[in-house]
């Protein structure tokens, strides 16, 4: 599975004693593919050192590059199709160019999405990430 997160369910997981800790600690276990771009990675940056302090930001996007299932997407072309904010435009142009499965996100500027037929970019809250991510473990019998 693909995925992009969104900077707010990014910057709630990254603390291990926070309540969406699971979200990090699945891309820690290999359950997802993380995708990202270089502007992402600067926003998670940007955002999460406001936040949590430049030190251990920098650790965790470190430490998350060297991973495997982390992969560093470079979009070519922008869609610009997030009109309520563009800001959110890098991550539909990272799903598009990485092929992504989801967006994880409870920001309400993504839903603008379900109405664009092309290119198809799909999103999910953290809750029903979490559902999805549940049922992926549970044995096939």
């Amino acid at each position: 599975m693909r995925i992009i997160l969104d900077t707010n369910v990014f910057l709630v997981s990254v603390l291990p004693r926070h309540k969406y800790w699971w979200v990090f600690q699945a891309i820690l276990d290999g359950e997802y593919t993380l995708l990202v771009s270089t502007e992402i990675l600067n926003e998670y940056q940007e955002k999460c050192a406001l936040k949590y302090g430049l030190d251990i930001v920098d650790e965790r996007l470190d430490f998350l590059l060297d991973l495997p299932n982390v992969a560093l997407i470079t979009p070519s072309f922008q869609w610009r199709l997030i009109y309520p904010d563009p800001d959110d435009d890098k991550f539909v142009d990272c799903a598009v160019a990485g092929n992504s499965d989801y967006i994880v996100t409870n920001d309400g500027h993504f839903k603008v999405l379900k109405a664009i037929p092309f290119p198809k970019v799909e999103t999910l809250s953290i809750d029903e990430f979490q559902q999805i991510l549940v049922e992926r473990r549970k044995p096939r019998t």
